[in-house]
């Protein structure tokens, strides 16, 4: 069990939290059995606070990205980028023609696709697999797998950007528009340079660390690093925000002009080139 994410354990282990609760915002009813072996331990170890939180409106966010861009604009193929234990393909509903291409590396992927068998899920769209090193040249997998970059693209990189450092998050961003039509549409999330620092997300932060997966990046100003790379913020919220768990975020949300502020960052983008 080594080779399946830690991430991808605790972030399960926070959904199934969320989907127990009598007020859910998303009922995800493989997140426990998805979980295992650690994912419980780990989100103990690495304390309350606002991950629970922040994990479910993180999610929920998503969901709603998802509805909206693909019920807005012609869009019929998805792709989860490190998609861990994520059960969108089995939970929400597609518009009909929906392709999905849930990305991550091989061991994660034969994982996931056991429990989910052992559970009896079945997809609610087309479903793709699609192994490959997000550190590495994925793409000729993703295209293997039936993917069609002339053809406009939802990515959905949940959970990931912290994991990386600002440079390697930048050429992950520049790679998907390589690959991306005109009209394709990002969702994604990010920690503010703020939050990495804070004394309130240190023990947090220090669990990461002794597990092997240290956050390493924070932007301070989303927009734009988003433009650097390409992409166009069309909806920016924090969590807190209406839209974005608003009334079940335990903090006060901050003006956006006072610096220095712990943020997180959860975002809707166009791909505009450049």
């Amino acid at each position: 069990m080594e080779a399946v994410s830690y991430t991808a354990q605790w972030t399960a282990a926070a959904r199934a939290v969320e989907s127990e609760r009598d007020d859910a915002m998303f009922e995800d009813r493989f997140a426990r059995d998805l979980a295992a072996p650690r994912g419980f331990e780990l989100l103990d170890k690495y304390g309350g606070g606002g991950l629970l939180p922040f994990i479910a409106i993180r999610t929920k966010y998503f969901d709603d990205s998802i509805d909206t861009v693909l019920r807005e604009n012609a869009i019929d193929q998805v792709v989860l980028v490190a998609a861990g234990m994520d059960t969108r393909a089995f939970r929400l509903t597609w518009p009909a023609g929906t392709t999905v291409y849930e990305m991550d590396h091989d061991a994660l992927v034969d994982e996931k696709r056991a429990r989910l068998a052992r559970l009896g899920a079945t997809a609610t769209t087309d479903r793709r697999e699609v192994k490959a090193d997000l550190a590495g040249d994925w793409l000729p997998a993703l295209t293997r797998a039936g993917f069609d970059p002339s053809r406009p693209t939802l990515w959905a990189a949940e959970g990931l950007m912290f994991f990386l450092t600002r440079d390697q998050s930048a050429h992950l961003l520049r790679t998907l528009g390589t690959a991306s039509a005109p009209g394709s549409r990002l969702a994604v999330d990010f920690a503010s340079k703020a939050l990495l620092r804070s004394p309130f997300s240190q023990t947090f932060l220090k669990g990461l660390k002794e597990d092997g997966t240290p956050w390493l990046f924070g932007t301070d100003e989303p927009e734009e690093f988003l433009a650097t790379t390409g992409w166009k913020v069309q909806d920016l919220k924090e969590p807190g925000e209406p839209g974005a768990g608003e009334g079940r975020w335990p903090y006060e949300v901050q003006s956006r002009d006072r610096r220095g502020v712990a943020r997180s960052w959860l975002v809707r983008a166009e791909f505009v080139g450049g």
